[in-house]
């Protein structure tokens, strides 16, 4: 141990006079242990939320989606379905058109996102995971069925045991600008409400799906489809099967995984997560305050003890030191206890779900949390970051006093 830092330990632990500066400085390491404490559950509870999204919507979503570069559709062909299920580790596929539409029941109008698709969709996907009420279905004989989110079956006041009402998808077609508007220029088709599923608020309010016969009456397609859902095998690799895909359709398509069909979401939860750390970085630097007052009042107590180590050659970088290795020893025990709650916090919560959501339908009854050992070292960064700033400047004071005016 140097000299430098047996000093610094020497003025922590002094057992003298518990005075005003020794106070300070716990004071100072409770403020940074709770504001660490406070960051590292904060963060765990982002990272928790993430994987809980990444959960629903993998169960529910495609491992795979194709889409065009240009414009919302593209021409399917037979032979370009063939090539996507020859590619090793692919097990189905489905076709998909997709947009939104007004659809009405009853009395009752609400403008969804009308989702139609393959019946192998229903074979492929998991959506009997998220099934509510009904049979999943999407067509039987020359009648076409409709599977209702949750949100949108409640706006609509549908009744599934009722049959003597179907549901309406209206649509208009494509007009031209000096086209009057009239009843002719809408598209109509029924469809029969066959189940309701909950999955997320935002395909549980917008989302209807139904068979793809239905979907190309009303929205006025033939061989155009705006996606290709692919499903993998599992014991595939989900990297490799998207590269063969690329290299098969080449750059007039996207393969989209689960993360980037959802890039926003993703996005704007990584920003808020962001933001939130930026935040509690900046209360944990106020709090971390208290050490450049301890630390500057040691510096004033201590003219002394300064004075006699310059008279005995001491450098003002050896003074610079003492001082930083103070704040140093103040904010390391500080985030150490901060570190500790913080991680004993997210356990408890994980093995005992002790905070809910408040949320009765919701995937996770309990608040989730996910301990990411890279936000303990971000953490940490900030630490070290703060205690320098909040402790060169009494340093640089100590290093300044005049060692003739406080010696006998």
């Amino acid at each position: 141990m140097n000299v430098s830092s047996f000093i610094a330990k020497r003025y922590f632990s002094s057992k003298k006079t518990k005075n005003f500066i020794q106070v300070l400085s716990w004071v100072s390491m409770i403020g940074v242990a709770i504001g660490t404490m406070a960051l590292i559950v904060v963060l765990s509870v982002f990272n928790g939320l993430e994987d809980v999204l990444r959960s629903v919507y993998q169960t529910f979503d495609p491992d795979l989606k194709i889409e065009s570069v240009k414009g919302k559709s593209f021409e399917v062909s037979d032979e370009f379905i063939t090539d996507i299920r020859q590619i090793s580790g692919v097990s189905a596929t489905a076709q998909v058109i997709e947009d939104n539409a007004l659809v009405s029941y009853r009395d009752q109008q609400v403008v969804v996102s009308i989702k139609g698709i393959e019946e192998a969709y229903l074979k492929a996907n998991k959506l009997d995971t998220f099934l509510l009420q009904g049979e999943l279905k999407l067509k039987e004989a020359d009648q076409n069925f409709a599977i209702l989110g949750a949100g949108v079956a409640y706006e609509l006041g549908v009744l599934l045991d009722n049959d003597l009402f179907e549901i309406e998808i209206v649509y208009p077609r494509n007009l031209r600008p000096e086209a009057t508007f009239s009843t002719n220029s809408l598209r109509r088709t029924k469809v029969k409400p066959a189940a309701v599923f909950s999955v997320e608020q935002a395909y549980d309010e917008s989302l209807v799906i139904t068979s793809i016969d239905a979907a190309k009456r009303v929205l006025g397609y033939k061989e155009e489809r705006t996606s290709v859902e692919v499903y993998i095998n599992e014991d595939a690799s989900l990297k490799q099967v998207k590269k063969d895909l690329q290299t098969l359709l080449g750059d007039e398509f996207r393969i989209l995984d689960s993360d980037e069909q959802h890039s926003e979401l993703l996005k704007a939860v990584k920003i808020e997560k962001l933001f939130v750390y930026i935040a509690l970085t900046f209360i944990t630097l106020i709090a971390s305050f208290n050490i450049f007052f301890s630390l500057s009042m040691l510096a004033i107590e201590k003219r002394r003890d300064v004075s006699v180590l310059f008279a005995f050659g001491a450098t003002k970088n050896l003074i610079k030191g003492i001082f930083i290795k103070q704040g140093v020893i103040i904010a390391v025990i500080g985030s150490l206890a901060g570190l500790s709650l913080g991680l004993l916090l997210c356990w408890i919560q994980k093995t005992y779900e002790l905070v809910g959501l408040g949320m009765s339908n919701a995937v996770n009854q309990a608040y989730p949390v996910k301990i990411v050992w890279s936000d303990f070292l971000m953490v940490g960064l900030s630490i070290t970051i703060i205690t320098i700033l909040t402790a060169y400047r009494p340093a640089v004071l100590a290093s300044k006093v005049n060692p003739i005016a406080y010696l006998d």
